[in-house]
């Protein structure tokens, strides 16, 4: 059963990421969303690893958000470079998507 909250769209979308990575470091990076939500997305790509609970700023278009990390894949596995982010509250939605009309095109097709 999924436990998601919002519908999710898959999209390959190219972002650019920056915060401080697991060891405190600065960076900034392009990535590639693989899939969204109103208040969420997943981030593919990432060279640097960053835990969950980690603030990250992330730009698509001229557009920009801070999301909080939820998870993140660990060093060596399939999922290594992979994170799962969440939009803080206060931040404004920046996937320009009717992501309940995509979620039914998909559906449908």
């Amino acid at each position: 059963m999924d436990r998601r909250r919002n519908p999710r769209v898959t999209a390959l979308l190219p972002v650019r990421v920056w915060g401080m990575d697991a060891y405190a470091l600065p960076f900034m990076q392009s990535a590639m969303v693989r899939n969204i939500s109103s208040n969420g997305a997943v981030i593919q790509g990432l060279s640097r690893l960053v835990r969950p609970g980690e603030i990250l700023e992330v730009q698509f278009d001229d557009e920009k958000a801070q999301f909080r990390v939820v998870w993140a894949g660990e060093f060596g596995s399939r999922r290594e470079g992979i994170i799962g982010i969440e939009r803080l509250n206060s931040e404004p939605n920046i996937w320009d998507l009717n992501l309940c009309h995509c979620s039914q095109l998909v559906a449908e097709g």
